[in-house]
C-alpha cells in the first residue's frame, strides 16, 4: 500500500487541504461502494437503466481508486480511467482481470442500457456483480 500526500484541488484548480493517498483512495472506494448499493436499490425498485448507471458509476470510482492507489493521481476524465487501467495492465498483469470487465459495464450498463434504453438479460447480473468488481478492485490497490 503506497503512503503519500495530495492536495485535493478544488473546481477552480487551487490548492486545498492535504489528504494522505490512502485516505483518499480508500474514501473513493467508500463512495464507489455507496452508489452500488443505490444501484441495487433502483434495481430492486424496477428502475434497470437508473440501476445500470449508477453501478458503472460505482466501476469507474472504483477503478480510479485503485489508479490512485498505484499511481498517486486520480483520472480526471473516463478516457483517462481507460487508458490508465491499460497502462496500469501492462505493468501488472493481474489487473487484467478488471479490464474485461471494466469495459463491459461502459459498453453495456453505461452506453447501451442507460443511454439507449437497451437493457439486456445481462443486465441485471452485471449490476449485481459490481460488488465483485469493486472488491477486486480494492484488493488490486492494496496489493
Amino acid at each position: 500500500m503506497r503512503v503519500g500526500t495530495l492536495f485535493k484541488r478544488t473546481p477552480t484548480n487551487e490548492i486545498a487541504t492535504p489528504m494522505t493517498l490512502v485516505q483518499d483512495y480508500a474514501a473513493i472506494f467508500a463512495d464507489a461502494k455507496e452508489v452500488h448499493a443505490q444501484a441495487i436499490e433502483r434495481l430492486e425498485h424496477g428502475d434497470v437503466r437508473d440501476a445500470a448507471e449508477k453501478a458503472w458509476c460505482a466501476t469507474k470510482r472504483s477503478t480510479d481508486a485503485l489508479i490512485l492507489a498505484r499511481t498517486g493521481e486520480e483520472p480526471a476524465t473516463t478516457a483517462i480511467t481507460s487508458n490508465e487501467l491499460d497502462a496500469l495492465t501492462r505493468r501488472d498483469p493481474t489487473v487484467k482481470t478488471l479490464v474485461g470487465r471494466y469495459y463491459s459495464r461502459i459498453s453495456q450498463l453505461h452506453g447501451a442500457c442507460f443511454y439507449n434504453a437497451i437493457c439486456n438479460s445481462e443486465t441485471e447480473r452485471r449490476i449485481r456483480e459490481t460488488a465483485n468488481y469493486i472488491r477486486d478492485a480494492e484488493r488490486l490497490a492494496s496489493a
